[in-house]
């Protein structure tokens, strides 16, 4: 049966999802777009031996979990399910060799998976240094930085379908000869507006900065240090434009790699554009999200519901690589290899204010590593039971479970996404985010204004008998519940927003979930506005 949508979430759906004639007309009703998603994802099934009469069953355990949102795929998958494009991947790292020819079939690749709705992540470490020599004309080279100008502006052009804009990831190591440059990439005002960046650090690179010690830098067309520098002293560097810009971040190359499910078939060197998912060269996954508000009968978590909902969610996302449209050969051919899925969740700071525990507290990531605990093992359970169906993963052979490890038919299972859009959608909090604010104004594509109030403190507002919209105009100017004698003690305790955390409790839960997540989490650490370069 179709939930009934918020205002809120219909507007998304119309303006991003649901399908359009020539005219720009909507021709779909969210019901139908569910059905479309469910119908064509289980098409999957028909490749492999199923139980007599269980086909339609599976459509309808899908379209089930998708209309009561319950469980919600990417964006790709909702909008491009069933339609000529086909394209249902989130997240792509495409690789960027050292030549003309390869930077610009990079290029080409990025605009492709762009166009069809996937987001990009590239390491460009491999490119040669600013000033360096080019063989071919005995010039100089313009280096990394100048290319990636290059990838911006192409972006810049490319609307996904008129649906949003592409989003990419770029990572240069932290021993590039040019890491400064990219460092301060991001403090000329209007520069990379559609890339996240992070700085590649390497355990090498961290030694030398507790030690506060000088640390090479290696030109990677020769191998050869080109100079010396000091790690404190690009350290700064890295935390000042952090705090004028609010990039780099960082990746950890080494612990990456030391996580790395398929070491043989090569090393992890960038992730998608929110960093939740380290990917080999051309590596593709596809994500899916359960909505913890639904998971909780009363104030108990119903874990039998939410076994269920993993079960279903790791065999929607193993039949969405099985009936993908690949933008290209290669992405296919690993994706299929390692059959990665990436199976996360929503609204958890919703089922934290159902089960009555704030977010700031200790007992709050407690919960969040035994729910995530369960998750994972679940998610584990599922995908073996899969690979008895339908065999393991092709490069299972080479991979880390071979000698003792469960027979698994996905190199990973989990991911914590930021599920922007689709937490509208299912009208709850977004990832593993405290709840934003109790009430705000959204700002969405083309510039449409939604105002938003958290349903959750709807209903406890309306039976406490304090909700009205003098008081949601107050809240939603302020942000946080902090200081309104107007609200009860115990509504403020429940409705912790982002900036009533501390950086450390928002660190401890993305530490608590990561411990049991095989991909990695999207997580923002919210800073006071005073906040330095120090802190």
């Amino acid at each position: 049966m179709e939930e009934k949508l918020s205002v809120n979430s219909y507007e998304v759906l119309k303006r991003r999802y649901l399908l359009k004639d020539d005219s720009q007309n909507v021709v779909e009703t969210p019901d139908e777009l569910f059905r479309r998603v469910a119908h064509h994802v289980a098409k999957a099934e028909s490749n492999f031996k199923i139980r007599e009469g269980c086909g339609r069953g599976i459509e309808d355990g899908f379209y089930n979990a998708m209309s009561s949102l319950e469980f919600m795929p990417n964006s790709p998958t909702l909008m491009n399910a069933g339609t000529s494009i086909g394209q249902l991947s989130a997240c792509f790292v495409l690789p960027v060799k050292d030549s003309i020819d390869d930077i610009f079939k990079a290029l080409r690749d990025m605009a492709k998976i762009h166009q069809s709705g996937g987001g990009t992540g590239f390491s460009f470490s491999n490119l040669r240094p600013k000033d360096d020599l080019v063989m071919a004309t005995k010039g100089a080279a313009s280096g990394p930085v100048s290319f990636m100008s290059i990838f911006d502006k192409a972006t810049g052009v490319i609307v996904q379908g008129g649906r949003r804009r592409g989003a990419n990831m770029a990572v240069l190591r932290c021993d590039h000869p040019d890491i400064v440059e990219f460092i301060e990439a991001k403090t000329r005002e209007g520069e990379f507006s559609n890339f996240n960046l992070s700085v590649g650090i390497t355990d090498k690179f961290m030694q030398a900065l507790l030690k506060d010690k000088e640390f090479d830098l290696i030109n990677p067309r020769t191998g050869k240090v080109s100079r010396k520098i000091s790690a404190r002293a690009i350290f700064n560097l890295i935390a000042g434009a952090a705090w004028q810009a609010g990039d780099p971040g960082l990746i950890f190359l080494d612990e990456v790699n030391r996580e790395n499910p398929t070491p043989a078939i090569g090393r992890i060197e960038a992730t998608n554009p929110c960093g939740e998912l380290p990917l080999l060269p051309y590596e593709s996954c596809n994500l899916g999200s359960i909505n913890l508000a639904r998971m909780v009968d009363g104030n108990a978590v119903n874990w039998d519901k939410l076994k269920y909902h993993i079960k279903l969610g790791v065999r929607f996302l193993d039949d969405v690589i099985e009936i993908n449209k690949f933008p290209l050969p290669e992405i296919k051919e690993i994706t299929f290899a390692n059959r990665k899925i990436g199976l996360g969740v929503m609204g958890f700071a919703d089922m934290l204010v159902k089960l009555g525990v704030a977010y700031n507290s200790k007992k709050a990531v407690n919960f969040a590593g035994r729910l995530m605990g369960f998750i994972h093992r679940e998610s584990i359970r599922a995908s073996a039971e899969l690979a008895g169906e339908r065999g393991v993963f092709p490069n299972y052979k080479k991979s880390v479970y071979a000698k003792n490890g469960p027979k698994l038919r996905n190199a990973t299972v989990n991911t914590i996404a930021p599920t922007g859009t689709i937490s509208i959608i299912a009208g709850c909090s977004s990832g593993i985010e405290p709840i934003f604010a109790v009430s705000f104004v959204r700002n969405v594509l083309s510039g449409t204004k939604l105002f938003e109030v958290n349903p959750a403190f709807e209903e406890m507002a309306r039976g406490r008998g304090v909700y009205n919209k003098t008081l949601l105009n107050k809240i939603a100017s302020r942000g946080s519940l902090k200081g309104m004698k107007e609200i009860p003690k115990s509504i403020k305790d429940a409705f912790v927003t982002a900036f009533d955390v501390s950086a450390e409790q928002h660190l401890l839960i993305q530490s608590a979930f990561q411990r049991h997540t095989d991909n990695s989490v999207s997580k923002t650490i919210n800073l006071p506005s005073d906040a330095t370069a120090e802190d």
